[in-house]
Parts: C-alpha cells; structure tokens; sequence
C-alpha cells in the first residue's frame, strides 16, 4: 500500500479512531481501494458523489502533507513500513501514518512512558527527570508528550543521562506546542524523536491530545504516572494503556493535597508502585543488554530447549507480533521484551515492521 493512500485516509473527516481502527482490518485483496473502503466503514458511501468528493479531497491533501513534509525534512512512516513500531501496530486503532522528526531507530528499542501534572510540583519534577536518567542509563527510550510539567522533566532527565527519548506531539511536527518548547524538541530531534500522527501544519486542537495519548502508551512497554489528580489527562494515558494490556505504575505522593489523587486511585485499583527505574524493570521482567554477560548466555541457552515462545516459531518463518501474540495467548507488552532478549542471544532475528524470524535451531527435549 503507498504512502499517499496511508497519509489520505489519516486526512478523512470522518471519526479518527473509527478511520484509524478500519485502515487497519483491512484485507490485502482491498488495499487498491483502500480509501474507498474506510469510507465505506466509516459511514460514507464512497460511490455516491458526495463520497468520491471527499476521497479527491483527501487525495490531494495527502500529496499537499507529503510535499510539505519532505520540505520541512519530516519522514512519513506509513503502518506497513518496517520501521513502524511494532507495539503499537497491535493497538486496535493505529495511526495509518506516523510523521517523525530525529532518528526512528528510537522505535525499534524497548520504551517506557513517563507522564504527569503540567503543574507539576517540584517534588513530581525531580521524580521525572531522576526515573527517566535511570532509565536511559539502562538502555530504555522514554517517552513522553513534550507538555509543561512531568512530561518535559522525563524529556529532560533521559537527555541529560545521555539517553534517547521520544516526544509524541498533538499538533504537526512545524507547530511545537507549547511554543516554548521548540528548543527541548530540537535537543530531543539531535538524541531522539519527535513524532506525531497529525500532517505538517496541524494545529494543537484541544482534540488531538487525548488522541495522541493513546500513541504514547501504545509504543510503551508500560505508563509510570507521576503526579496526576483526578482530573488529570495522564489518567487518559493509563486508560489508553490498560485497553492496550499495558502495564500501568504510579509514584506515591502526598496525601495533603488533591495532587495525587488520580495517581492513588491507579494504587488502588492495582497499578505498581514505582520508586525507581528497578521498580520498572522488574515488572516488566526485562534484562537490560548490561546484564545479559556470558555466563547468562551460556544459563540460557540451556533453557531455551522448553522456551514456549521458540516452541511456537519454525525456524526461517516470519512472524508478525500480533501472530505470536494469538499463537502464545501473551500480550504484546510482555511478549516484546522477550523477542528482544532473544534477538540479543542471537535466536531471533527481527527485520523490522513488528516482524520475527526464529534463526537458531535448539534441542527439543
């Protein structure tokens, strides 16, 4: 599928996620009327006058967004493109199309999502930025929206520890917001990615950030909350990733305010608590590639005679995550660290595109 026809159906003016959410269901034999058929889904008769109206409209808009992204040095990652991140092409409504500004490698690594108050205290800021250092120093990207508060603290804590981090915005990638944060996004351009789902030109439309929350946790292994009252968009964020089978994690707070009351409700209803980036890795259950030595190699080669996961892949087959996810009844967000530390074993190769191959054969007992 081409990117015109990906970039057109993120331009339809019918309902985001129920365009995003058809773009994805459909079949490769509809590909060649791919726009017509989310018209169709969507509640827009693509064969009426009317219908074909609005598919020339978004065509030509389309070639307008990617002529002026490509002036503005901005690559366009349609879903089907190998460098599209594979958690999030198992969310239920992924964007057709990802705009991205710095270096897309960012999307192939292991990401945790750190997301909090715009007014944010500085207790919750020194907390963002300290969880975010730990995190890059142990090879995680951490993501975050660019916004005030706990969101540019995480930005700020990953670039300061010499780490990547990826900023996911609710405008087009020439309409940072909020303005004072152009020079953070272009820190975060030179060591890591900016990214949205929105054309060059959009503007940060109060709709666009409850939508964009939903990409954040969708690339993330697992949302930390730092800092949220009840009220609170990170709580959208955490929402977004329990119906992605995220792990959602909260950081305490005080109790004297109602600063943290939506941070104590996720507590309360299950969510971890977080006090360091060890707190986080533990319950993901992932290994940084530090710890995975020689000793560990040999340790889990021995095991990987009954690894369930390899029991499910022939060798020299390909895999789509979202196969291995049906084959092995495991969510997404735990199966990828998994692959990854595989792939770091040299039992799985990855090509990119939320694709798998099983290269190493092992003893069957």
């Amino acid at each position: 599928m081409d990117l015109l026809t990906a970039v057109a159906v993120s331009m339809l003016p019918v309902s985001r996620l129920k365009a995003c959410a058809a773009f994805k269901e459909l079949r490769q034999a509809e590909e060649d009327r791919a726009l017509e058929c989310v018209l169709d889904l969507t509640g827009v008769p693509s064969e009426t006058p009317s219908g074909r109206a609005v598919a020339v409209a978004a065509r030509t808009a389309a070639a307008e967004a990617v002529a002026a992204g490509a002036a503005l040095g901005f690559t366009p990652v349609p879903i089907r493109d190998p460098r599209y991140p594979a958690l999030l092409s198992c969310i239920t409504d992924p964007p057709p199309v990802l705009w991205s500004r710095g270096d897309l490698a960012c999307l192939g690594a292991p990401c945790v999502a750190i997301v909090g108050s715009r007014a944010a205290t500085p207790y919750a800021l020194q907390v963002g930025r300290r969880l975010a250092a730990e995190l890059a120093e142990r090879g995680i990207v951490v993501v975050s929206g660019l916004a005030r508060g706990v969101d540019s603290a995480a930005h700020e804590g990953s670039l300061r520890a010499s780490g990547s981090t990826v900023a996911v915005i609710g405008s087009g990638l020439d309409n940072i917001y909020p303005r004072e944060h152009d020079a953070l996004a272009d820190r975060i351009t030179a060591q890591g990615l900016v990214l949205s789902e929105l054309a060059p030109g959009a503007k940060p439309l109060p709709e666009h950030f409850p939508l964009r929350n939903r990409i954040i946790s969708g690339i993330s292994l697992a949302v930390v909350v730092v800092e949220a009252s009840d009220k609170s968009g990170s709580l959208i964020t955490a929402a977004c990733a329990l119906k992605q089978g995220r792990d959602v994690m909260a950081v305490p707070g005080s109790v004297l305010t109602g600063r943290n009351r939506g941070s104590h409700s996720l507590l309360k209803d299950g969510a971890k608590v977080i006090e360091s980036a060890d707190d986080i890795l533990e319950d993901l259950g992932w290994r940084t590639p530090a710890s995975i030595g020689s000793s560990t190699r040999i340790t889990a080669s021995k095991s990987l005679s009954s690894d369930p996961l390899l029991r499910k892949m022939e060798i020299g087959e390909i895999y789509r995550l979202d196969d291995l996810v049906e084959a092995t009844g495991t969510a997404a967000s735990k199966l990828l660290p998994r692959l990854m530390e595989l792939q770091l074993l040299g039992h799985i190769e990855a090509p990119g595109g939320g694709r798998f191959v099983r290269q190493a054969p092992f003893p069957l007992s």
